[in-house]
């Protein structure tokens, strides 16, 4: 077995100091790491994680990484792991395939790394030492009780299950688990950290700078990804919806026509792909596939919609971006068109959009956090609600108005004051 010397002699060049502070306590069953998403807690875990796993333990360990949709693993929890080990020299004594998604470590420990598309593959592992979930608040408690019950194996001491997530709305299991003032859980078994960007001594100024810029530009933002809180229950503009798996093979479904939407986006906002389906007759709109990645560029965009399948689909799309339209159709996206965007077309694309009982596939976990903190504006005057939506939680449901824009009516409708008995 190949010696591992890993020798920190500055630990806080290496380390912040919340999770250099918190580097060897395996004494809680449960770790809760939250805040918003330039804390540097999702770096921090998976180091914890590698180092534990990396120990003499007297049964090497068995982690098992997980997403909610086994797509976003690859460039998410994947790559930060392999980016850790490659770091700390330690990449070139592991085994690595990338087919399977998996890691041997050079001391007999393995990595998995697998997402939660298919509960019934998860149950088939055995032997687990660790679990961690990144982006936790994407899972359900379900899928959280699922997992702490495979990390029964007697012969790995300390087991663990790591979650980590941004704080989102309060309807989200994770508040209501563990933040609730209601929440009834076992306090000596769980250990809660939360953390700001202030917390992360790596960021440069330019990165601090964009993220206190939030407090002017986007304070639904700001609250959530500065200062690393839960957003307030508001107004909802879509609260009621129903999350359930989608069988898009079933009769009832296949019986209904598709549509698809793309909201494009880049830096600071992403692309949102979306496919739905419409039961006019009952008023039911069914979200069936979403795709949402920030930085990608129009033509990776479409090669994902041909990777998804839907690149002869005719798909309706932000019609602002007449140069990224005629993109994607020279990169064999020919049946891409235009949103017509009439006058109020947001306010009175979402009445439209009311009239409808939604249930969303719970894959897609985007459209599932928008629905939870998408909110209507209060005017600071009077205190009471506008009919018109934050400027926030909004790509998956922008890409929604645009799909079903043939079936709109297309009326205008001004902003007004709304009151609000909540």
């Amino acid at each position: 077995m190949p010696t591992i010397n890993l020798n920190f002699p500055k630990p806080y060049n290496i380390f912040n100091k919340q999770i250099f502070d918190n580097l060897f306590d395996y004494s809680h069953f449960t770790e809760v790491w939250y805040g918003e998403a330039s804390s540097g807690k999702s770096h921090g875990v998976v180091q914890k994680v590698v180092l534990k796993a990396l120990k003499n333990w007297s049964t090497p360990r068995k982690v098992l990484w997980m997403r909610k949709v086994d797509r976003n693993i690859q460039e998410s929890i994947f790559t930060d792991v392999i980016d850790c080990l490659s770091n700390w020299q330690i990449l070139p004594l592991c085994r690595i395939n990338k087919s399977n998604r998996t890691i041997h470590l050079p001391n007999g420990a393995v990595f998995l790394f697998k997402g939660l598309d298919d509960p019934e593959k998860i149950k088939s592992i055995k032997g687990l030492s660790d679990v961690v979930m990144e982006e936790a608040s994407e899972f359900n408690h379900n899928d959280y009780t699922q997992l702490t019950l495979r990390l029964r194996e007697p012969k790995h001491k300390q087991r663990q299950i790591f979650c980590m997530f941004n704080p989102v709305s309060k309807l989200n299991w994770t508040y209501t688990t563990w933040f609730d003032p209601a929440a009834d859980y076992d306090r000596s078994r769980v250990a809660i950290h939360q953390s700001t960007y202030k917390d992360n001594r790596f960021l440069d100024e330019d990165n601090i700078r964009t993220i206190e810029e939030l407090k002017n530009t986007n304070p639904a933002y700001y609250k959530i990804y500065t200062l690393g809180e839960f957003a307030t229950l508001d107004k909802l503009v879509f609260p009621y919806f129903k999350t359930k798996r989608l069988n898009p093979r079933d009769s009832k479904l296949l019986a209904l026509n598709d549509y698809f939407g793309l909201d494009y986006g880049f830096i600071n906002d992403p692309s949102a792909f979306m496919h739905i389906k419409l039961d006019m007759k009952n008023k039911t709109l069914y979200v069936m596939d979403e795709f949402v990645k920030k930085g990608l560029l129009n033509n990776q965009l479409a090669q994902v919609i041909k990777d998804m399948g839907y690149s002869k689909e005719v798909i309706t799309a932000d019609s602002a971006e007449k140069k990224s339209i005629a993109e994607m159709k020279r990169d064999g996206i020919y049946r891409i068109r235009p949103a017509l965007k009439g006058p109020d077309s947001i306010i009175q694309g979402i009445q439209f959009l009311q009239q409808f009982k939604w249930v969303v596939d719970d894959r897609c976990v985007k459209t599932i956090e928008e629905l939870q903190n998408y909110t209507y504006v209060k005017d600071r005057k009077t205190d009471e609600y506008t009919n018109k939506p934050i400027d926030a939680y909004n790509h998956c449901i922008d890409a929604i108005r645009y799909a079903i824009e043939e079936e709109n009516g297309h009326g205008s409708t001004k902003a007004r004051i709304i009151k609000s008995f909540i």
